[in-house]
């Protein structure tokens, strides 16, 4: 989150993020499980192998952080993940009031409000195409680092079962185990 935010390039990672306006960090930021699935598809030419993308109607369980940003930071971040330049404000309305608003037909272009957290609307952005429309990918190991270190910081998982987790996930099945993610965490490799 900070990478999007402050701007910068994570570690492993192919691209530099140019950061939000606003470069405040997150008033707070909670392990939430949102409906749906996760599944790994397309190639990141920012880590190699599959992105990672949320299926809101792919029945189970999503684990997930949600962090309390503004609606512009929102609008930065989502900005970068479109590889559009950040500083132009999303409208959020028809995603909050709709459940679902596509900005474009690209992959991370379609944004979705699955529910609420504390009265406030919780949003992510993701394909505008299901978990069964689109060939599956395996992620690269630097990104599947990212995303378990980014669920073990939220609180609410420990480590086994985050590698259990992501190894399940579409595209990650059958090409990584739960002990191979688990190595990732252990070495940095």
């Amino acid at each position: 989150m900070r990478y999007y935010l402050a701007g910068g390039r994570p570690p492993g990672s192919a691209r530099t993020h140019p950061g939000c306006r606003d470069r405040a960090d997150p008033v707070r930021s909670v392990p939430v499980e949102l409906p749906g699935a996760l599944y790994f598809a397309t190639e990141s030419p920012v880590w190699t192998g599959g992105r990672a993308f949320y299926d809101p109607g792919g029945g189970g369980r999503v684990w997930a952080r949600a962090h309390l940003v503004t609606a512009g930071q929102f609008s930065d971040i989502a900005a970068q993940e479109m590889y559009r330049a950040p500083g132009t404000d999303l409208d959020l309305g028809p995603a909050v009031t709709g459940g679902r608003d596509s900005l474009g037909p690209g992959r991370y272009e379609t944004l979705v409000c699955p529910g609420f957290l504390a009265g406030l609307p919780v949003l992510t952005f993701t394909a505008p195409w299901g978990r069964d429309d689109v060939e599956w990918v395996a992620p690269a190991g630097g990104y599947l680092r990212w995303l378990a270190s980014g669920l073990l910081s939220a609180g609410a998982w420990r480590a086994p079962a985050v590698a259990r987790y992501l190894s399940r996930a579409p595209g990650a099945a059958g090409h990584w185990s739960p002990g191979e993610i688990a190595r990732l965490l252990e070495d940095g490799s």
